[in-house]
């Protein structure tokens, strides 16, 4: 194949792909009326079109979880996942680059690094049992995964001890011997064993049932790599490659007076400054300073977080983006790309549109080629002053064992 010129790999390449896939799940509410979830349909979720105005569990937790694990089909076997082992990380990195996600088109395709699924897997009070792999018996590969981490959420007025499910998957050989619902099954079984029944989980597909729908939005930061390499989704509206440079041309320098990296010393001001802004949300995380800590304070190529400090010394305004990196497949030039994604932003002395442009410039001086944010929050206020374009990607956001009202995206 690599006799062949660029352009026919990658068609070649496309094609193997969707072929690959098989019938794919719905991505909206009219493909998902008209489809049978034969798993959830199981399960303690809201049934597709009800809607509640009650808030509470849909079954009671039991007295005593399930005691052994569920079977696993022929030939696989269960395995806890010890995340310090370096060689272990290795593989769950492996299995997620090759199998977790990528482009419809097949031609970009994510690429976690150890540094990053450690601080998503690992914040603090983890726990090893709710890193749940599924190895095959004979050569002892990993094929699936599913994981879990502590989570405290305000939903409405309640507040709820629950876990968030992260990083499913499988192996793209075995997606037809139904691997995923065992993998559900045998988590929550993990979960409940310590005493929690609910969780919240996201996911591009429409399931039973959405709480809450965002969108994407991205704004283009190194627009000529990102045209090179045919960013999916890239709306440039026809314009020519000089016009949208000058369009997407960003300021050199940023213009909020204090502005700075986060330290240490900042983590009880920003703990205050997001207690206070995420109340304001209808579903929204209950944060420690310890959880501060862990998602908000500066790794190397994982997490950025910036403050403003006022005059007198009070933090006043705090933003931060994470990164997820990409592999370019089938690219004479471009192997890479590094997205930034928005985690939280809270602002009460500056302009959200200011601090957010502020941001935008030093995720380019950083090297990031993409912005990416939800309309989730008061995001709506800057996206399209700030040139950012909505994406085709929707991001659902769904509870487990628990019903309420829908919640608007502004809300979240």
């Amino acid at each position: 194949m690599d006799s062949l010129p660029e352009k026919k790999q990658q068609e070649i390449q496309k094609a193997l792909h969707l072929f690959s896939l098989g019938p794919s799940l719905p991505k909206t509410l009219q493909q998902a009326k008209k489809h049978t979830y034969r798993f959830w349909d199981t399960q303690p979720v809201p049934r597709l079109g009800d809607s509640t105005g009650t808030h509470g569990p849909i079954v009671e937790g039991e007295a005593s979880a399930r005691k052994e694990p569920y079977s696993l089909p022929q030939g696989f076997s269960w395995d806890t996942l010890d995340l310090s082992s370096p060689t272990v990380l290795r593989e769950l990195c492996t299995l997620l680059n090759e199998n977790y996600m990528e482009e419809d088109d097949n031609t970009i395709r994510f690429d976690f690094s150890l540094e990053y699924l450690q601080w998503a897997l690992q914040p603090p009070n983890w726990l090893a049992q709710w890193h749940c792999g599924v190895r095959v018996d004979t050569n002892n590969k990993l094929v699936g995964f599913i994981a879990a981490v502590p989570a405290d959420v305000r939903i409405y007025e309640m507040e709820k001890q629950m876990v968030q499910v992260k990083f499913l998957c499988v192996h793209k050989k075995l997606r037809l011997k139904r691997m995923t619902p065992v993998l559900i099954r045998e988590l929550t079984r993990r979960v409940n064993q310590q005493g929690l029944y609910q969780a919240v989980y996201t996911a591009d597909i429409v399931l039973p049932t959405p709480l809450s729908s965002c969108r994407y939005w991205q704004r283009p930061l190194n627009l000529r790599k990102l045209t090179e390499v045919s960013y999916p989704g890239l709306r440039q509206n026809m314009m020519n490659l000089q016009r949208a440079l000058k369009f997407n041309r960003l300021p050199e320098v940023t213009k909020t007076p204090g502005l700075r990296p986060v330290t240490e010393e900042d983590v009880a001001g920003i703990w205050s400054l997001l207690q206070a802004n995420l109340r304001r949300f209808h579903l929204s995380p209950i944060l420690s300073l310890q959880e501060v800590e862990h998602w908000l304070l500066p790794r190397e190529n994982v997490i950025d977080t910036y403050v403003v400090e006022g005059d007198d010394g009070t933090l006043t305004d705090v933003v931060s983006f994470y990164s997820v990196s990409s592999r370019v497949l089938n690219h004479p030039v471009h192997t890479g790309l590094r997205a930034a994604h928005l985690l939280y932003i809270a602002s009460t002395a500056t302009d959200p549109v200011n601090l957010m442009e502020d941001t935008l410039v030093l995720a380019k001086s950083k090297g990031f080629d993409i912005f990416s944010a939800l309309d989730v929050m008061d995001n709506k206020s800057f996206l399209e002053k700030l040139k950012f374009s909505m994406n085709d990607t929707s991001l659902h956001y769904y509870l487990y064992n628990w019903m309420c009202p829908n919640v608007s995206p502004d809300k979240v």
